[in-house]
């Protein structure tokens, strides 16, 4: 508890304000969805229209939704979906950036190019074309590993770099001439150092990927079945809610998302300039 304390004076107010509303959408997203609720997806559950009241506080879509719930409900898909590309993308990065740097020769070669081609390779045509294919008939996990195809070239980039640079540090060759195999090597003297650079490549990633999903829904490329922040403001935009004046239809989910990407905005430029600062002492 007290090193929680200590954690939390020393952090800068970007950090902290991150913390926070990240920490408000978890509860929401994570906590709260699991209610006892109707699932809000149905259509006609409730007179279509209504006003924001006590019993709907965002009021009911033109289709008969609880605005709400609906919210609720987008933001937990939305969250859940940025942070299954996040693990994907940073785990498999990282694994195939440090096999590469410390393997050396030809697997080193055909893992760089590998990766290379998924850099160059322009990744909306193709998230089109695949979210085209799964139209009305796709889950959270499935887009997400869609989302995730292209995810982890970047990382592992970039840590296959941090393997190339220590791998001819003092300490390496110790461990090597004391008998660690590579994979202990790795796992005992490299990955504490990547763990802070996977840690905000994390966070950054998951930003990255609720971006993405909402770009495409809002092209109308997501499929149609899964509940989203970016499908819920095509929903309303296709079911004319600002002609109608459905201010909070389509407005909680424009907010909710602006809020969400300067939570995660906050959380990890706050995080870096902790860790800066951090080094500086």
């Amino acid at each position: 508890m007290e090193s929680v304390k200590k954690f939390w004076r020393n952090t800068n107010l970007s950090l902290k304000a991150g913390l926070i509303l990240t920490a408000i959408f978890i509860v929401i997203g994570f906590g709260i969805y699991f209610l006892p609720h109707i699932n809000p997806f149905t259509f006609n559950s409730y007179p279509g229209k209504l006003k924001p009241s006590s019993e709907h506080i965002l009021g009911t879509t033109s289709m008969g939704q609880d605005v709400l719930w609906l919210l609720i409900e987008a933001i937990h898909n939305s969250l859940l979906i940025g942070l299954i590309v996040a693990t994907i993308g940073t785990v498999a990065g990282v694994f195939i950036g440090l096999l590469a740097g410390f393997s050396g020769g030809i697997l080193d070669r055909v893992l760089t190019v590998v990766t290379d081609t998924f850099i160059v390779i322009p990744s909306l045509p193709i998230l089109i074309l695949m979210t085209s294919f799964m139209k009305g008939t796709s889950t959270v996990f499935i887009m997400a590993l869609v989302l995730a195809m292209f995810a982890w070239a970047w990382p592992s980039r970039q840590i296959r770099s941090m393997a190339l640079s220590m791998r001819e540090r003092d300490f390496i060759h110790t461990a090597w001439f004391s008998g660690e195999g590579t994979v202990q090597v790795v796992v005992t003297e490299i990955l504490p150092y990547a763990f802070t650079w996977a840690l905000s490549n994390f966070m950054n990633a998951t930003l990255a990927a609720i971006a993405s999903e909402s770009s495409l829904a809002v092209l109308g490329l997501s499929p149609g079945n899964l509940i989203s922040l970016g499908n819920m403001i095509q929903w309303a935009r296709d079911r004319n809610a600002i002609f109608t004046k459905q201010w909070f239809w389509i407005g909680s989910p424009i907010v909710t998302t602006a809020v969400m990407f300067i939570g995660l905005f906050l959380l990890i430029t706050g995080y870096n300039d902790y860790l800066s600062k951090k080094r500086g002492r």
